[in-house]
C-alpha cells in the first residue's frame, strides 16, 4: 500500500513504471497496491490503467510531507479525490525541482511512455501543518496512514515524538526493518492504533519486500476501509514481511 513510481526523484529511473509495478506485484503474489508518489498522484490514474487486465487492485494514493517533515500516505476511493488533493499540495510547494541535483519526476503513460517530466520540487516539505494534511485526506474521503513510524526520518514520532490525541490517523504504518511486537515496544502508541505494514517500494526488487494480510470480501479501498476500522466482519490481520 506504498509503492512509488519514476514521478518520485528518489527512485531508479526509468525503472518504476506502471507496468513493471503491476507485473511486480502480481508476481508477488500481491491483491491490491496503493501508488504514493512524493506530493504527487500524477502516476496514479496510468497504473490503474496498467493493471486494468489483471485481477490487481490499484488505490490512488500520495504521500504528503507537512510542514514538520512528517510522510503521510492518504490513500483515496478515486483518482479524482487524489488529483484534488495533490492540487491542494503543489500549491502549498515552494520551490522548482532540479534535475540534476535530485533527479527526474518523470509522468508516463500505462504503457510507460514518458508524458512529462513535473518541475515541481516533490521531495520538499508542504506548508500544511500535519493537522491540515490529515483534514485534507479526510475531507476527500481518504484513508489518513502515518507512513513509516519507526524511521529516524520523516516518522511522526521522530519528528513530533508523541502523537497527539486531536491527530485522527487511520492507521499507522510500519516499515520492513520492524514487526509489530517490537514497533510496540519501542512506540507505546503503535498499541492504540491500526498497524499496517508496506514496502515504501523505491524500486521494483523491493515490492512485496512488506505487506499486510487483511480479511476483506474482496480487494478495494470500501473494503480497505471496513478492515481499518475492524467492522462488518472486516480486519487488519498485520503486517507481515516474506521468511
Amino acid at each position: 500500500m506504498h509503492i512509488h513510481t519514476t514521478l518520485s526523484p528518489c527512485t531508479e529511473l526509468g525503472e518504476m513504471t506502471p507496468r513493471a509495478i503491476v507485473r511486480a506485484a502480481i508476481d508477488k503474489g500481491l491483491d491490491m497496491i496503493a501508488i504514493c508518489d512524493h506530493n504527487s498522484s500524477r502516476n496514479s490514474a496510468a497504473t490503474i490503467r496498467a493493471a486494468q487486465s489483471s485481477s490487481l487492485a490499484v488505490i490512488p494514493g500520495i504521500e504528503i510531507t507537512s510542514s514538520e517533515e512528517v510522510h503521510v500516505l492518504g490513500l483515496f476511493p478515486s483518482v479524482n479525490q487524489a488529483q484534488l488533493a495533490q492540487e491542494e499540495v503543489y500549491a502549498r510547494i515552494a520551490g522548482v525541482n532540479d534535475e540534476q541535483a535530485i533527479g527526474y519526476q518523470v509522468v508516463v503513460d500505462e504503457f510507460d511512455m514518458v508524458e512529462d517530466l513535473d518541475k515541481t520540487l516533490l521531495i520538499g516539505a508542504t506548508t500544511l501543518n500535519i493537522y491540515r494534511v490529515v483534514d485534507l485526506i479526510h475531507g476527500l474521503g481518504g484513508l489518513a496512514v502515518a507512513s513509516h513510524v519507526d524511521r529516524t526520518g520523516f516518522g511522526v514520532f521522530s519528528q513530533l515524538g508523541f502523537i497527539p490525541d486531536d491527530l485522527k490517523f487511520d492507521a499507522l504504518e510500519i516499515s520492513k526493518h520492524i514487526d509489530c511486537s517490537e514497533a510496540k515496544k519501542k512506540f507505546g502508541q503503535c498499541s492504540d492504533y491500526t498497524l499496517v505494514s508496506s514496502s515504501d517500494a523505491h524500486y521494483v526488487s523491493d515490492i512485496g519486500a512488506a505487506y499486510t494480510e487483511a480479511e476483506m470480501e474482496y480487494a478495494s479501498f470500501k473494503e480497505l476501509r471496513l478492515a481499518f476500522q475492524g467492522i462488518e466482519g472486516r480486519r487488519i490481520i498485520g503486517p507481515c514481511r516474506p521468511i
